[in-house]
């Protein structure tokens, strides 16, 4: 792909160097692009007879006034132009459709492809961004596979032909016009060196300007509680105009070449006027040569102007293209060459060793932790916020891969697995309770779309779902909106408890599951999680230190490190970093009861307390 000072512009190089890429989208197509090529030669030699047909009408019809062959002559001009019709409806609806299939099936690949890309990638890029290369950036690819360079190539053949018909005619205006065209084609190639890296930007801009509105109208909530409207609006407001003085630049080019386009066929037109007065004046063509000569000098010059248009269709599916390169250009979690090993059915042996990981480099957030969870045990993972709890828990997703050390499942190291195989074993309810925009039925079943009626209504129970959801008028069937706008933050987490159970996995990862839940709900729903947690290895961080004291084992982490680890009584006897943070939380509980002021100094204690 174009990168630094490499040349972008559509011209024959790059169309050689996109060729591979350009190649795998014809060859499906190719017969059907065949025909549309033997239709466009039919209809480009259908739409000579017309101006062929002048020579006869000048010099035989009306110059003899001989009518014997006008009515042949107009049937063989009525004849050519239906067919001429015929094709290009043919062509449209041949072509045209075929180009929004290859649109549809690039949007299908390009969406699999970026689902299937590691957490890393969807870390450095916006939604907005991702759903612009999805959507927008293959649009321009139908220029590829559309009339559009079926045309352009008619227009060739049309060119060529009347090339060697005017030679025929007059060399000499026709080497005088080729000069002009010569001149001209050269100018053109220069435009394009221009404007392409401007559709390049263009795309970039508006992936940016995109990501940002995306992300503005999902957080309206906190847009409208911080009173940012206008802050909003000013943002988006640059991103447009940013996009308007880019639209601007190129219209400027389009509208120069267009110029020089118009400029160029003034200049040809009044030289072969002059000439083809000469050369008739002398004798040396007839006056049908010359009305077919200027006829025909139509035809060599409108590829140029054909050039203007598909040409800037061409630049424009080359830099959709270029950016959709660079997504394939991503290797796949699953593609990793260690990745090889396919996960067999879990007991639940997960084992730490010397496990080191940075999100950036020089960066290290886990240093060096090792530990043991034996099947069906539970580790509980406490921490002030930063710590590196949630990177612990992201590792043993398979989200991230460690810098060095290994994660090992039944001893298999987890780096060498595909994910596939591994991840329909796992089960994970994080602290945001991502919510798709369907029913309570549609994001419960997500995990398992093939589950019975009794199965889905089990895990509705367990999760305490069937308490909210059966007063909607819709029961199950009822809209939680985009990311559960319609349901409370503890309602949004029993959904995605519910979704848990219904997996039934055989690790278990609950980040923060009941944050979003009162201490009633929680007590409730609490009986659930013994229900699903029984049997399965579970990993666990929790809010409220007292929701884990029934965990095999805890470990305290701080900056990255285990520095302590134990069950819940061992480490409240040891006094040290968990006892500090369960007092202090304690603290913080009981001062929500106290008179005003009298817990002025347990709160100021308890700001440190775990996230």
């Amino acid at each position: 792909m174009p990168r630094g000072n490499e040349p972008t512009a559509f011209s024959a190089g790059r169309l050689k160097e996109l060729w591979p890429e350009i190649w795998v989208l014809v060859k499906p197509r190719r017969k059907l692009l065949a025909l549309g090529f033997v239709l466009m030669i039919v209809n480009r030699l259908a739409g000579l007879v017309l101006p062929a047909s002048t020579k006869f009408l000048v010099d035989d019809i009306l110059v003899k006034k001989d009518l014997t062959y006008l009515v042949p002559l107009i049937g063989a001009v009525a004849g050519a132009t239906i067919l001429q019709g015929a094709t290009s409806f043919s062509l449209t609806q041949l072509l045209s459709k075929e180009a929004q299939r290859l649109i549809t099936e690039m949007r299908r690949k390009v969406q699999v492809h970026v689902g299937r890309l590691p957490i890393r990638y969807f870390n450095s890029n916006k939604t907005g961004n991702l759903v612009s290369r999805i959507m927008s950036d293959v649009e321009g690819i139908r220029n590829l596979i559309g009339t559009g360079l079926v045309e352009f190539v008619g227009g060739l053949i049309t060119a060529v032909l009347s090339l060697v018909i005017l030679i025929r005619i007059s060399w000499r205006m026709t080497a005088l016009s080729l000069v002009f065209l010569l001149v001209f084609g050269a100018l053109l190639s220069r435009a394009f060196q221009y404007i392409r890296p401007i559709f390049k930007e263009r795309r970039r801009i508006f992936a940016e300007v995109s990501g940002r509105l995306t992300e503005s109208l999902s957080g309206v909530r906190v847009v409208k509680g911080f009173h940012a409207e206008e802050r909003e609006a000013s943002v988006f407001a640059t991103g447009v105009k940013r996009i308007q003085d880019n639209i601007f630049a190129s219209l400027t080019a389009i509208s120069a070449m267009s110029f020089a386009s118009t400029t160029i066929v003034g200049v040809v037109g009044g030289t072969v006027m002059y000439l083809g007065a000469c050369e008739v004046y002398a004798g040396t063509i007839t006056l049908g040569d010359f009305v077919t000569f200027t006829a025909f000098i139509a035809f060599l010059v409108a590829p140029v102007f054909q050039i203007v248009g598909i040409g800037t269709q061409l630049t424009e599916a080359f830099a959709g293209l270029d950016r959709t390169r660079e997504v394939f250009s991503e290797t796949p979690e699953d593609e990793d060459p260690r990745r090889t090993a396919e996960m067999p059915a879990i007991r639940g042996q997960v084992d730490f060793e010397e496990v080191k990981f940075s999100y950036d480099i020089g960066k290290r957030v886990i240093h060096g932790i090792s530990f043991s969870a034996p099947p069906g045990s539970v580790t509980a993972f406490v921490g002030s916020s930063g710590s590196g709890k949630s990177t612990l828990i992201n590792l043993i997703a398979g989200f991230y891969v460690p810098e060095s050390g290994a994660i090992r499942v039944d001893g298999v190291d987890l780096a060498t697995v595909r994910l596939e195989s591994y991840r329909k074993q796992l089960g994970v309810v994080l602290q945001d309770s991502f919510l798709f925009d369907g029913s309570i039925r549609e994001n419960i079943l997500f995990a398992h779309p093939d589950a019975t009626e009794d199965e889905f209504l089990q895990a509705c129970r367990i999760a305490r779902v069937d308490e909210f959801a059966e007063g909607f008028e819709d029961r199950y069937d009822t809209i939680v909106g985009e990311r559960g706008v319609k349901l409370s933050g503890g309602q949004k987490q029993r959904v995605s408890i519910a979704r848990a159970i219904l997996a039934d996995p055989r690790i278990l990862i609950l980040d923060e599951a009941t944050s979003s839940l009162d201490s009633e709900s929680e007590a409730m729903i609490q009986r659930g999680l013994d229900w699903l947690m029984r049997g399965r290895t579970t990993f666990v961080i929790a809010h409220r230190l007292s929701t884990i004291r029934r965990a095999n084992q805890i470990l305290v982490v701080e900056g990255g490190l285990v520095v302590e680890r134990g069950a819940h009584e061992e480490l409240l006897a040891n006094r040290g970093r968990y006892f500090d943070l369960y007092t202090r939380q304690h603290a913080l509980e009981e001062n929500l009861f106290l008179a005003p002021g009298e817990g002025d100094s347990a709160e100021t204690a308890a700001r440190d307390a775990v996230s």
